[in-house]
């Protein structure tokens, strides 16, 4: 059977980015469980939800997959602002009070490869609505913000053994390869 010349050139447009279409990302949400019944929100954004979400779908049969509102509740949506200063005795909490921030906590070059490791690292949680208002007040005061986002942090984490955190770790890494993943959230330390 023959395939039209239109046919052929659409093909050709949306697989180099030229077609109808090719600035609109759909953002997807799916709710679930890793293996233990480690809660997790993984966000997606792809230009074909009709591929993606059969994908995702198949990468879940490892845990359980659940519907939209599912385990939402098992996590605080806060803003989340990571930042360092180049003072290693930078009083963390100090920032965080004055900044408006909920909570501080160390963040390291570890965690975040954008943390300097001769740096003070940082992630301050707020509100979502005073988020942006500690972004401009560590900027003023010393900080250099590298992450400022709406996100989600787990309630509370299940007990993992090592055997289990490694599922565990598996299972996040098979969804992190995904092409369209974006980010990941879990109850995992």
């Amino acid at each position: 059977e023959s395939v039209s010349r239109d046919i052929i050139e659409r093909a050709i447009q949306k697989g180099s980015g030229t077609g109808e279409g090719k600035d609109s990302l759909e953002h997807m949400v799916f709710e679930g469980y890793a293996p233990h019944k480690v809660p997790l929100i993984v966000e997606a954004y792809t230009d074909n939800h009709n591929r993606t979400a059969p994908e995702i779908r198949v990468l879940f049969k490892a845990g359980s997959l659940g519907s939209s509102g599912s385990n939402k509740f098992l996590f605080d949506q806060v803003g989340i602002v990571e930042a360092h200063h180049p003072k290693m005795d930078t009083d963390r909490e100090g920032a965080a009070i004055e900044a408006g921030a909920n909570e501080v906590e160390t963040l390291t070059h570890q965690q975040n490869d954008d943390i300097p490791e001769e740096m003070c690292g940082a992630r301050f949680l707020t509100d979502r609505t005073t988020m942006h208002g500690v972004t401009d007040w560590l900027k003023k005061n010393g900080w250099t913000v590298v992450t400022s986002e709406l996100g989600f942090v787990p309630k509370s984490y299940p007990e993992l053994g090592d055997e289990a955190r490694g599922d565990v770790g598996a299972f996040l890494q098979q969804l992190e390869d995904h092409d369209d993943v974006h980010r990941i959230w879990a109850a995992v330390r």
